[in-house]
């Protein structure tokens, strides 16, 4: 990533109002890089550090499209975007993570995602195609199934190769903590982020080519029904591809441009995220203002009333 002294631009707030009157604000951070690594609007501070949680998934796939695990088990597009996904944990999307461990020959006792409380499975946890995804890759090499979370196992240091071959980035040098589910996540700028997220979309590379189309083909298996990333990649068609983070993380790309988008709310919140990528895609001209209007209805009109109100733009770097 291009790094040297910068001007810190002002940050992005949200707003919650009360029939019209501040009741709560957020302060956000954003930064649309290239897949040079090339920072090219910001919004705060671009090397403002924080976990990356999942939208670390596509890149976690990563292991899965490289290494012919796809091949050798008959796993289609609709198997890497449960992969890829924060799921809801329905029928449709356990099942799908079910069928990747199925054909891989693997029992579902093999995943160590946690139960989610009042469910009765770990294929219905939000993770467990990333960690389906992480086994079939085991299987496929012949490696240990059950320290597979270990950051030291070969199925992780497989990942972090990945990511530190895009970043340029020597993988000792990644701080690693474990994400609510067990696997590794990493600590990385906001800069980095965008990156990642550039060079997803910029297609360069025919494996995350593979990615992209089976996360912009297969939306309802991202996320779900009424999720942001779902309707965000139904609405524009495959022309953007979206993943969430938890603790206020969202990353969205512009496919076969090379341009990516990090978001950090500072305090975490879900809501304020939504509302600060639908104002800034719709400032950089990603989205039309229809669909942005129709994501304003959903993830910016709270009730009859509160509303969401950003306040601010992305500078130029």
């Amino acid at each position: 990533m291009t790094r040297g002294k910068r001007t810190q631009t002002a940050e992005i707030e949200v707003r919650l109002l009360r029939e019209g009157l501040v009741e709560s604000k957020h302060s956000v951070q954003a930064v649309v890089a290239d897949e040079r690594g090339r920072m090219l609007s910001i919004a705060g501070n671009p090397e403002t550090a924080t976990f990356v949680r999942s939208a670390l998934k596509p890149f976690q796939a990563l292991a899965v499209t490289t290494t012919g695990t796809l091949e050798r088990y008959g796993l289609t597009d609709r198997d890497l975007a449960i992969i890829c996904s924060s799921h809801q944990g329905n029928i449709e999307q356990a099942r799908q993570a079910f069928n990747i461990l199925w054909r891989c020959d693997i029992d579902p006792s093999a995943l160590q995602c946690p139960i989610p409380a009042g469910k009765h499975s770990p294929l219905q946890y939000n993770c467990s195609g990333k960690h389906a995804g992480m086994l079939a890759v085991c299987q496929q090499r012949n490696w240990s199934l059950n320290n597979y979370l270990q950051r030291n196992h070969p199925v992780q240091r497989l990942i972090l190769s990945k990511i530190s071959e895009l970043l340029r980035m020597p993988a000792e040098e990644f701080i690693g903590a474990h994400d609510d589910c067990g696997a590794p996540t990493y600590f990385m700028q906001l800069g980095q982020m965008a990156t990642l997220y550039a060079q997803l979309a910029s297609g360069d590379n025919l494996d995350m080519e593979r990615i992209i189309r089976a996360m912009t083909h297969h939306p309802a298996m991202i996320a779900g029904d009424g999720e942001f990333d779902t309707e965000l990649m139904r609405l524009t068609e495959g022309e953007l591809v979206s993943k969430a983070g938890a603790e206020g993380i969202q990353c969205v790309a512009r496919v076969g441009e090379g341009l990516g988008l990090a978001i950090k709310v500072m305090d975490g919140a879900k809501r304020a995220k939504y509302a600060v990528a639908i104002h800034l895609l719709k400032q950089m001209g990603w989205l039309s203002p229809t669909i942005a209007e129709t994501l304003s209805e959903t993830f910016m009109t709270l009730g009859n009333f509160k509303r969401l109100e950003v306040v601010g733009e992305l500078s130029i770097s």
